[in-house]
């Protein structure tokens, strides 16, 4: 797992359901500061998805996006 961006804050939103996972990483990412990177972790697969939809339409960058054994990991850095 070395591979993966360094972060500063996990969520773990494994067996929650869409929208829950998007709601989560949001609320999230607004108690984080500009450049610090949150890993999710989701089983939704509308998860997969969403987030990349949210990072697309915001200032937040996806980093990195992987599926690890049924699991949706996603690696953001906040935006300003």
């Amino acid at each position: 797992m070395s591979n993966f961006p360094v972060h500063q804050q996990q969520l773990d939103a494994s067996g929650l359901a869409c929208p829950l996972p998007l709601l989560k990483t949001k609320m999230a990412l607004k108690t984080m500061a500009s450049g610090e990177v949150l890993w999710v972790t989701a089983t939704d697969s509308g998860s997969w998805r969403d987030i990349r939809k949210f990072t697309d339409m915001t200032a937040n960058e996806l980093l990195q996006a992987a599926e690890v054994d049924g699991s949706y990991q996603f690696w953001i850095k906040k935006g300003a």
